[in-house]
């Protein structure tokens, strides 16, 4: 049976896009993916509860699992501040100890990547890429609870969440790893310079003359890259090059690149597959392409694409990544997307396989079908 270790700092690897697609073992064997356990290196101590904001009919959940958190786990509690100045939770006067025990933080400021054991997370589906975005190398084991709208990736019911929390405690779950997609944003920017070697930007400064300097983003990204025309009328017009070489030109609405966790998001509205987060690869889906034969494709997750703004292209374009940080392209910059080293371990209710299936069934409505009526004795003698 394969597991999966955890200890502040350290999370399994996809480098060899082994890990989330089956291990060769010996002479023919594969690992299950329903036979990889979290195993702790040492007991627990705290834990990220993240919850959905503004959200009135989470108050009760959030702060009934605090306290078991905190009074009968004896744990460490990080919250983030925006959900402490919540004003039901600010006025409540039942929850001011259990608050005074919290570890806060703030996005973006506070570094919490080597404090946390776990992540607890409530709500829907977004709450899950939201812990994903707050960690850019190695993620802690979440658990998500179903307290959304759809819930295709939050397993759990919060009905029996003591007895839940308590088996991930004590090593009894079943995890899967969700492949990321490492993404840069490379810049191209021109301008006048005056004098000088650098100036505060960290362009190169010639005396005057016009140098070209690129800046670089980088995301962690656990559902999809979207390529898209923006607010313009024209058609987007993107080449798509895999390991350097162009394989096609994107003309249409735009292009999803997508990690298979993300196949059943927007990939599959668009037409994709859905594939199974265990399976290593990269979902390459256009959005309404201007062509009958541009179908969605899969590749190895060991690839390289990148994605440039066509020379001839009438427009921008503009990107986004798990729907946030929405920015525009231009002629001249890059994105470059290839399957990151740090996967999200995310713990099943059973195991992958079923859990993967029980979603798509509960959540999608897979295959709903009324079922076709058999033949009767005297029908069958007909044929």
């Amino acid at each position: 049976m394969g597991s999966v270790a955890w200890a502040q700092g350290y999370t399994p690897v996809l480098c060899d896009y082994s890990a989330g697609g089956g291990v060769w073992m010996g002479a023919g064997h594969i690992q299950d993916p329903a036979s990889q356990r979290l195993t702790w290196n040492k007991p627990p101590k705290s834990v990220l509860v993240i919850k959905k904001i503004r959200d009135a009919g989470l108050l009760r959940p959030f702060k009934e699992l605090c306290i078991f958190l905190t009074e009968v786990k004896g744990m460490i509690v990080y919250v983030e501040k925006k959900v402490l100045e919540d004003p039901a939770i600010a006025a409540d006067e039942s929850f001011v100890a259990v608050k005074k025990k919290f570890c806060t933080f703030q996005d973006d400021l506070d570094d919490i990547s080597d404090s946390v054991d776990f992540i607890i997370c409530l709500g829907g589906d977004g709450t899950l890429l939201y812990a994903s975005s707050l960690f850019q190398e190695s993620v802690p084991p979440v658990m998500a609870f179903h307290l959304g709208s759809l819930g295709f990736l939050t397993p759990f019911s919060f009905d029996t969440y003591q007895s839940q929390v308590t088996q991930v405690i004590e090593g009894n779950a079943a995890i899967v790893l969700r492949s990321r997609l490492l993404v840069r944003v490379s810049r191209e920017s021109t301008e006048k310079k005056v004098q000088g070697p650098v100036d505060e930007t960290g362009l190169i400064i010639t005396n005057g003359e016009n140098n070209a300097s690129h800046r670089t983003m980088q995301y962690q990204v656990l559902n999809e890259v979207v390529v898209d025309r923006g607010p313009s009328s024209y058609l987007s017009n993107v080449d798509l090059f895999l390991d350097g070489h162009q394989i096609t030109t994107v003309q249409g609405d735009g292009v999803i690149v997508s990690t298979p966790t993300g196949s059943t998001a927007y990939a599959v509205a668009a037409g994709a597959s859905m594939i199974h987060p265990n399976v290593p690869a990269i979902l390459i889906t256009p959005i309404c392409p201007h062509s009958l034969s541009f179908r969605p494709i899969v590749v190895p997750a060991g690839v390289e694409l990148t994605i440039k703004l066509s020379p001839d292209a009438r427009n921008t374009a503009w990107v986004s990544f798990d729907g946030r940080k929405r920015q525009e392209i231009s002629h001249g910059d890059s994105i470059t997307i290839t399957t990151s080293c740090f996967p999200v371990p995310s713990i099943c209710f059973r195991d992958p396989v079923n859990d993967w299936f029980e979603s798509l069934a509960q959540c999608l409505h897979w295959n709903v079908r009324k079922k076709q009526n058999h033949l009767s004795s005297e029908e069958e003698e007909e044929f």
